[in-house]
C-alpha cells in the first residue's frame, strides 16, 4: 500500500508514461485511479451506464492529453478529477434539465473531495461553502446549482424557468454575491 506522497509521485510517473505513448502506464493508471474517478462521475451522472461511459471518455481524454499534465500546477489526483468532472457536466449539458427538487440537493453531492491529501482542508471548505450555501434562498440556490453543477446557461434557464434573461442573471449575480460575501467574511 502506498503512502500519500508515493502515490503522488507514482501517478506523475505513470501520466509521464502516457504521455510518451507507454501502454502498461497507461493500464497501471487505469487500475490505480478508476475506481476513485468512476465514484465521482456516478455521482455527478446518477446512472451507472453513463457514469461507465463517461469514464471511457475520461480515459480517452488522458491518453490524448497526458502530455499537457505539469506537476508544478496540480497535483495528478486533482487533474484527473478535474478531467472526470468536466466530461460528467458536458454528459448533463447534453441532456434534458433534469428536477432538481430531489432529496439530496446536486450541489451537495458534488462537494466530495478530489484528493485524499486534501480531506481535511476539504472538509473545512465545503463545510463552510453548505453553510454559506444554506444562507441563499431555496431558488437561489436552485440556480447556482443548475447553472455551475448542470451546466445550464444563462439563457437556458430562462428558459427552463420562463422568466427574462436579465432577471436570471441578476439571480445568479446577486447569490454569487451572496456566497462570496459569506465565504469571504464568514457572515
Amino acid at each position: 500500500m502506498l503512502d500519500a506522497t508515493q502515490r503522488h509521485e507514482y501517478l506523475i510517473e505513470q501520466l509521464n508514461g502516457c504521455a510518451q505513448g507507454d501502454r502498461s502506464a497507461f493500464e497501471r493508471l487505469y487500475r490505480v485511479s478508476s475506481s476513485h474517478l468512476y465514484a465521482q462521475l456516478l455521482r455527478i451522472v446518477k446512472d451507472e451506464g453513463a457514469a461507465q461511459d463517461c469514464l471511457q471518455h475520461v480515459f480517452i481524454r488522458i491518453w490524448h492529453a497526458a502530455d499537457q499534465y505539469d506537476a508544478t500546477r496540480a497535483k495528478p489526483m486533482t487533474w484527473l478529477s478535474t478531467l472526470a468532472r468536466n466530461i460528467g457536466i458536458d454528459w448533463l449539458r447534453r441532456q434534458k434539465p433534469q428536477d432538481t427538487t430531489t432529496d439530496e440537493p446536486l450541489l451537495a453531492t458534488l462537494l466530495g473531495t478530489d484528493d485524499p491529501e486534501d480531506d481535511s482542508i476539504s472538509h473545512q471548505q465545503n463545510a463552510k461553502l453548505n453553510d454559506c450555501l444554506d444562507s441563499l434562498s431555496l431558488h437561489q440556490r436552485q440556480l447556482m446549482e443548475m447553472a455551475y453543477f448542470q451546466g445550464m446557461t444563462h439563457s437556458e434557464l430562462a428558459n427552463s424557468l420562463s422568466q427574462p434573461l436579465g432577471s436570471v442573471k441578476s439571480w445568479i449575480r446577486r447569490g454569487l454575491e451572496r456566497l462570496k460575501t459569506c465565504l469571504t467574511n464568514g457572515i
